[in-house]
């Protein structure tokens, strides 16, 4: 019993094509996967952003009242000279 060539060529070509629709389908599970983790990231990075200005803000605060406290301590003698 011979095996007629085309339809073995065919069968071949239907089973990569069909191996490949699955690659497909991973790929663009793959791809929303990605954009994703990218989105995250860049809220991530905004995140810090918002805290490292938030830490340089409250750095100006603290230096204003050090230096509001160094003055009472002046003006009361509270300091050692």
């Amino acid at each position: 019993m011979a095996v007629d060539p085309t339809n073995l060529v065919l069968e071949h070509l239907r089973a990569l094509r069909s191996e490949f629709d699955g690659f497909r389908a991973d790929m663009r599970d793959v791809k929303g996967r990605l954009t994703s983790v990218e989105v995250s990231v860049a809220n991530l990075r905004a995140e810090v952003a918002n805290l490292h200005g938030d830490f340089a803000g409250q750095s100006g605060r603290i230096d204003r009242v050090e230096t509001r406290l160094e003055r009472i301590e002046n003006r009361l003698s509270l300091r050692d000279a």
